[in-house]
């Protein structure tokens, strides 16, 4: 125990794994053509799921570089493969909405 209330430890480690989630979803954000293009997002297990406005925006060289595996498009149906970052990821994007 470090002698904090809640009896968790502290440190800077929980907020490093929250300024990377949020950096990655800013990432994120402009591959999928901007917070405007995005009509729902949510986290399933290695996957971020989501609507968009326009397909054609979506820049998957740009989802590629911010982490992501792989990106499955239907319609306006987007699916970006991130690895088990999607749930905070998907958290922090639904912040910005």
């Amino acid at each position: 125990m470090d002698g904090s209330a809640d009896g968790k430890a502290g440190g800077s480690a929980g907020g490093k794994a929250a300024g990377k989630a949020a950096g990655k979803a800013e990432s994120i954000v402009a591959g999928l053509g901007g917070i405007d293009n995005i009509v729902e997002i949510e986290g399933c297990v290695t996957r971020l799921r989501t609507e968009v406005e326009d397909p054609s925006l979506i820049d998957e060289t740009a989802l590629k570089a911010a982490g992501a595996h792989g990106v499955v498009t239907m319609g306006t149906a987007i699916q970006v493969v991130i690895g088990t970052d999607a749930d905070p990821i998907a958290a922090e994007i639904e912040d910005m909405m």
